[in-house]
């Protein structure tokens, strides 16, 4: 996130929607992918903890022949990356591999809204311990 984050969000706090492209011909792929996060829910959410993730969803958009898959995530900034020795997160970098094209384009958040508790949940679990 840039410097120049809007007064909405709060220090420490990321904002983020990334989208990737999925490659040519792996559709099926992704189909595959986001059954696995589905059915292996439990174990996802296992991993939100140490990588201070408050809200993380996936969206899937097919228009003009195209197909992408977006990320939308509030976390805090001293999260954890995916850790390739936990089966979940090896199982979600392969498949990722697999399905998207290398990269993501990121937009620039431009405001936050939350309601007080919704608000007060988030930053208590994305900003703990800071």
């Amino acid at each position: 996130m840039s410097e120049d984050r809007p007064a909405s969000i709060p220090s420490g706090l990321v904002v983020e929607l990334s989208r990737a492209k999925v490659k040519p011909g792996a559709g099926a792929e992704a189909d595959r992918w986001m059954r696995m996060l589905n059915d292996r829910l439990d174990e996802c959410v296992a991993t939100l903890d140490r990588e201070r993730m408050a809200i993380e969803i996936v969206f899937r958009l097919r228009e003009n022949d195209e197909d992408h898959l977006f990320w939308v995530t509030v976390r805090g900034e001293d999260g954890a990356d995916p850790d390739p020795g936990l089966p979940i997160d090896r199982d979600h970098i392969e498949q990722a591999k697999r399905t998207k094209e290398p990269g993501w384009v990121e937009a620039e958040p431009q405001v936050l809204m939350l309601p007080g508790p919704v608000r007060e949940a988030v930053l208590g679990w994305a900003l703990r311990e800071r």
